[in-house]
């Protein structure tokens, strides 16, 4: 019987990478500094193609800078404002829409400074131009980036399902079939939770209660092979229950506390998950010890870098992940802006 084809990487990638058009975030600090550079580089070069002399190039900036500040600004406090409305609307309206807010402000700024009808129309004109030169940009970064979330992806699936992960499951759940079946039952269920979770296309953010079950599933199965080698301290109280966070970003780290904290210890450790609600942030911790007698395994910097760079995708320059190591403890803090489900 012949074996079927495996699809290639760029097979896979391609089939994760559906995309569908949308308004950028301009909530996200990243996005509304981009605009903003984007505006006044526009400005710079309107500035550049009209002066005819060296001269008149720095005057022609001041009266440009001052003239795009107050629309800019009223546009962005508009778009922030209205980010739920344009978020759930088709693209094209969400596109008119920006476009007609942007030549709104602008007129409203002009008529405030007393300019005069065709000066004004010619102001309104350029908002018009480089309001859809922006959403232009914006449309092909988010294009850029989508085959750079499908690989981010499928480095979480090559990282999450490690062989020994696999290995060491299915051995302690053989360990214990015969002695508690139920025990075993439950443990191939919370095997197949585990795998469904890293196969799905995890595109959106879920509720941090969803992660949380998933880490609960894991340590379910490690539970069984460590036994009391393995002690958790989860305290996510002061995280409100509506938090949206990323897909697969507690758990892997949870992974790691495990398999880099716990199993090099001959003694019983202890992963600590916390997190907590400072202000507009969501902040994560997870911490274990630092196998001193043993030898601890190598190489957890793949995980790392695979959780800052889906953090990147996700909140662009609002979310950072950092790692803090002493002489005992292993610690990972993750810094995140709080999404709500209805945001």
């Amino acid at each position: 019987m012949a074996c079927a084809k495996r699809p290639g990487r760029g097979k896979i990638i391609k089939q994760l990478n559906g995309r569908s058009r949308r308004l950028p975030d301009f909530r996200n600090l990243g996005i509304a500094l981009r605009l903003i550079l984007l505006v006044h580089a526009a400005g710079l070069a309107t500035v550049l193609v009209r002066s005819t002399a060296p001269g008149e190039l720095f005057d022609n900036l001041l009266l440009l800078a001052a003239r795009l500040e107050l629309p800019l600004f009223l546009l962005l406090v508009l778009v922030y404002a209205a980010r739920p409305v344009l978020a759930g609307v088709a693209y094209r309206l969400a596109a008119v829409s920006l476009v007609w807010l942007a030549a709104t402000v602008t007129l409203l700024s002009e008529w405030l400074a007393g300019r005069s009808g065709f000066e004004s129309l010619g102001a309104v004109l350029w908002a018009m131009g480089v309001t859809l030169l922006a959403l232009a940009y914006f449309d092909y970064r988010d294009k850029l980036l989508s085959p750079s979330l499908a690989e981010a992806r499928l480095q979480a699936l090559t990282v999450r399902m490690r062989p020994h992960f696999l290995f060491n499951s299915l051995n302690a759940v053989l360990g214990v079939i015969r002695s508690d079946p139920k025990r075993a039952e439950a443990a191939l269920e919370e095997m197949s939770d585990v795998f469904r979770a890293v196969m799905k296309e995890n595109r959106d953010l879920i509720p941090l209660d969803d992660e949380l079950a998933l880490c609960e599933r894991y340590l379910g199965l490690e539970r069984l092979r460590l036994g009391d080698r393995l002690h958790v301290d989860l305290d996510m109280e002061d995280v409100p229950p509506d938090a949206l966070v990323p897909p697969l970003m507690l758990q892997p780290l949870v992974e790691n506390a495990v398999y880099h904290g716990i199993e090099p210890l001959s003694e019983p450790g202890t992963v600590t998950v916390r997190g907590a609600l400072r202000g507009g942030e969501i902040v994560f911790e997870v911490t274990n010890p630092i196998a001193k007698a043993a030898r601890p395994h190598q190489g957890n910097q793949m995980a790392m870098a695979n959780i800052r760079e889906r953090l990147m995708l996700f909140y662009d320059l609002e979310a950072s992940l950092a790692v803090e190591v002493d002489a005992v403890l292993y610690r990972v803090r993750i810094r995140l802006p709080y999404r709500r489900k209805s945001a």
